[in-house]
């Protein structure tokens, strides 16, 4: 009964891994990056996604020139900095989404949000069950700095998301890794 316990457990474990890799990680703007050069249209850009709940973006950028603030709609809208839900200032902020609905960002540098540098990220479904508490982190002091969910070493996008071959592929070593062992405990 004890390689049956065991068994379990590694199912289960490999379980949270394959349902781990189904999220994606997008860097926002994608090559061009959160930046005003080169005029980048970040609706086009983030209406060319299918966001999930569970998927990481990835702001990069020059922190002498730009910044991150989660906003409001009305203040997304109306490109209002002065009541930030969030603010990132790394040049490298993760954000992790971790509820559905619209997620408004834009850049608080004077002018940037006027010409463009603001995405509406649309988190249309749950891609797993999350039990992580809302993205909208606690705004930073003033004087810059970051808050929230903004990480040292930020994911590394790869590609533009992570691929449903790469899951499919977790999935088939998973079962083979437990067909394997429950022959060799004689489960089968």
């Amino acid at each position: 009964m004890g390689a049956a316990k065991t068994l379990a457990v590694v199912a289960a474990v490999m379980w949270a891994g394959t349902a781990a890799a189904a999220a994606a990680v997008y860097e926002v703007g994608d090559k061009l990056g959160w930046t005003i050069m080169n005029n980048p249209d970040y609706g086009k850009w983030a209406n060319s996604k299918k966001f999930s709940v569970g998927d990481t973006i990835v702001f990069t950028y020059n922190k002498q020139f730009h910044n991150v603030i989660a906003v409001s709609k009305a203040d997304y809208k109306n490109c209002d900095v002065t009541k930030p839900m969030a603010t990132w200032s790394t040049g490298k902020d993760s954000v992790l989404l971790n509820t559905t609905g619209h997620h408004y960002f834009l850049c608080g540098f004077p002018g940037h949000c006027a010409i463009g540098q603001k995405v509406d990220v649309p988190v249309l479904s749950s891609a797993a069950p999350s039990t992580a508490p809302s993205m909208a982190p606690t705004p930073s002091a003033a004087g810059g700095g970051s808050a929230g969910r903004a990480a040292a070493a930020a994911p590394s996008p790869h590609g533009n998301a992570a691929s449903t071959v790469d899951c499919s592929f977790a999935l088939t070593i998973a079962a083979s890794v437990l067909s394997v062992a429950a022959a060799s405990l004689n489960l089968l």
